[in-house]
């Protein structure tokens, strides 16, 4: 098998997967191993950083909800730079760079800047995240669509651009990510959509990791789960029946 080189001057965009280094893809693990110097996000699972190779640089520039971090065209200029002194650079982003990330943007940023650069896809938390936790997002006896919602906008509130009646009528399993602080309005509004109270809802905190932690409780009860403490960002939503199969599914930690 003959993977591509990482070439000095170039930027890999690399999608870290939700936590297990083992659900890297063969191309990731390549780009971990050759990079000159790696501009990692925060939600990044350490033992993934650890994985880079020894005599690469690595930069911390995340940024998570609720905490102040670089700005997005602090990155942005930081990857040019890098790239224009000849480094092999590596992005590091968690889960998949063009789910609900700033991929797009930083990519569309390198393309307008004259950068070569390479889009490494990783496994969204949307999808490993819940295998992890028992959950299909699909499931034949449960449900044909499934729709994936971010949590909050770029101000933190509730996405302004979502349509709720439709997104309650539209799809019988729904999956939000980045939704813990917004999750009473979120339940209220799917309620007001026409969900029923007792649907099933699943949070899961830390999905594919040491920490992961789920737990189950239906949209009218799911903001007594805020209580728990062992339910820290970040974490998905996911309403629908494809929660009830958890009780047969749920393999994690494997015995």
């Amino acid at each position: 098998m003959t993977l591509p080189d990482f070439l000095p001057g170039t930027v890999w965009l690399v999608g870290a997967g939700p936590g297990d280094p083992g659900l890297l893809t063969l191309l990731a693990a390549h780009a971990l191993a050759g990079a000159d110097h790696v501009v990692c996000d925060a939600l990044v699972d350490a033992r993934i950083v650890a994985m880079v190779n020894p005599a690469a640089e690595i930069e911390e520039m995340g940024k998570r909800g609720g905490v102040a971090g670089p700005k997005q065209e602090r990155i942005t200029a930081r990857l040019i730079e890098l790239a224009r002194a000849g480094k092999r650079v590596l992005r590091l982003k968690g889960g998949d760079p063009f789910v609900f990330g700033r991929g797009p943007e930083e990519a569309l940023a390198l393309a307008e800047a004259g950068i070569v650069f390479r889009i490494v896809p990783g496994i969204t938390a949307g999808i490993g995240g819940l295998a992890y936790a028992g959950i299909p997002a699909t499931a034949k006896q449960c449900n044909s669509t499934v729709t994936f919602v971010t949590g909050h906008g770029p101000d933190g509130d509730l996405p302004p651009e979502v349509d709720w009646d439709a997104l309650g009528r539209g799809a019988q399993v729904l999956v939000f990510y980045m939704a813990l602080r917004q999750l009473d309005r979120v339940a209220a509004r799917l309620m007001r959509a026409g969900r029923p109270a007792g649907e099933p809802v699943a949070l899961v905190s830390r999905a594919a990791t040491p920490g992961q932690a789920v737990r189950v409780a239906t949209l009218a009860t799911a903001t007594d789960l805020l209580a728990d403490p062992v339910l820290p960002s970040p974490a998905l939503l996911v309403v629908g029946p494809v929660v009830g199969l958890r009780p047969r599914l749920d393999w994690w930690p494997p015995q």
